[in-house]
């Protein structure tokens, strides 16, 4: 008689499981990791298990864990944890971004576990600190894998978390091409009222200072200055979008600015727009600008983070330096007129997604990492 073949048990350590990157990076692991050699369950240390970790429990029963940690560096934290990884007896806890790395390694002394750590994205701006210098080598030595989500990421975590470059590994982040069609694209242009003729620009993203959306809102007035017939579509709500709204009054955009607040299926909007916006100030590998190429849609995005290493500057889009306004909006104008050089960058931008970005490419790569 045949034993079924032991799984290897892992525990997502994360803030929480809501709308985000990291978020979606979780859920296309224990989604497309191999069900018959990996076990996942989560672990949220932000007391929430959000949106998408609700929809992981009752579309795929992964099992979440989750602990409102107290403020400062919360011991009991750490002990709840402990506890989740002896009790569940995993094999690997693999922690998504600093903080819940911090917990999960500390956690982890005496079970047997061994740790991964992936870094996700910076802060903006990035900064230094000094204990940081002292604990985190040690903390990296006593780690059994290191990931960033591209060369940037590394190198910020080289430069301010003291990092050894050698012991970090490059993965760039994968999903799942996204399908949008004609008929739901064409009932949702006309229920926004968008008309036909009309370019579509615009983002999806969190309305966040970092994100720099004002920067389309001013490119966005420039350009029905100049005669362009466009429509910009932010899709998304944060603490900036009451900022955003009266910036959009005071440029007069009322009638050509869409804010859709946030919307659970995102990928319907994002599929309407004929030029995808990033101008943040800072980015780690942007899980929409990944879903927007999926859609053959070209990008403008400012030179920062990982962008570029995904953006091929003038072949599937076109960089610009950060929160330059003539130059963020003459990238954009050059496309709208020149429909030819849209429609090969977005057959490009298509190509190098599947080349490079897919989820399996991702998820293939994480399982050598964990064997």
């Amino acid at each position: 008689m045949m034993t079924e073949p032991t799984k290897t048990r892992i525990l997502h350590v994360t803030f929480n499981m809501g709308f985000g990157g990291t978020e979606q990076v979780i859920r296309q692991l224990v989604t497309n990791l191999d069900k018959n050699r990996f076990h996942n369950e989560i672990a949220c240390i932000d007391g929430e298990v959000g949106a998408i970790g609700q929809a992981l429990e009752t579309e795929h029963g992964i099992k979440h864990h989750a602990r409102q940690r107290a403020s400062g560096f919360d011991l009991k934290t750490i002990l709840w944890l402990r506890n989740l990884i002896k009790s569940g007896k995993f094999d690997i806890v693999h922690c998504h971004q600093y903080s819940p790395y911090a917990y999960g390694w500390f956690a982890h002394w005496g079970t047997g576990t061994k740790v991964v750590f992936t870094e996700h994205g910076r802060f903006h701006p990035d900064q230094y600190r000094k204990k940081a210098r002292f604990i985190n080598p040690f903390i990296a030595r006593t780690s059994h894998k290191l990931v960033a989500i591209s060369s940037a990421t590394r190198d910020a975590l080289v430069e301010y978390e003291y990092l050894p470059r050698a012991r970090i590994s490059v993965i760039y982040n994968g999903i799942a091409p996204l399908r949008v069609t004609d008929e739901e694209r064409s009932a949702l242009k006309e229920k926004l009222g968008i008309e036909p003729g009309q370019m579509v620009i615009g983002t999806v993203a969190r309305l966040d200072a970092v994100k720099n959306q004002a920067l389309m809102l001013k490119a966005t007035r420039s350009l029905l200055d100049q005669g362009f017939q466009v429509r910009l579509l932010l899709v998304g709500d944060g603490p900036e979008r009451q900022n955003l709204e009266k910036l959009a009054d005071d440029l007069n955009l009322e009638e050509s600015v869409i804010f859709t607040g946030f919307q659970s299926k995102p990928a319907d909007y994002l599929s309407l727009m004929d030029i995808f916006l990033l101008p943040s100030f800072t980015e780690g590998t942007s899980m929409t600008l990944l879903e927007a190429m999926s859609l053959g849609i070209p990008t403008v995005a400012t030179r920062v983070g990982g962008t570029p290493e995904i953006v091929a500057d003038s072949e599937t889009g076109k960089l610009v330096e950060s929160d330059d306004l003539p130059a963020f909006t003459l990238a954009i104008q050059e496309l709208l007129q020149d429909r030819s050089a849209l429609s090969k960058m977005s057959q490009q931008a298509k190509t190098r997604f599947e080349e490079r970005f897919s989820a399996e490419q991702m998820v293939q790569q994480y399982e050598r990492c964990y064997e």
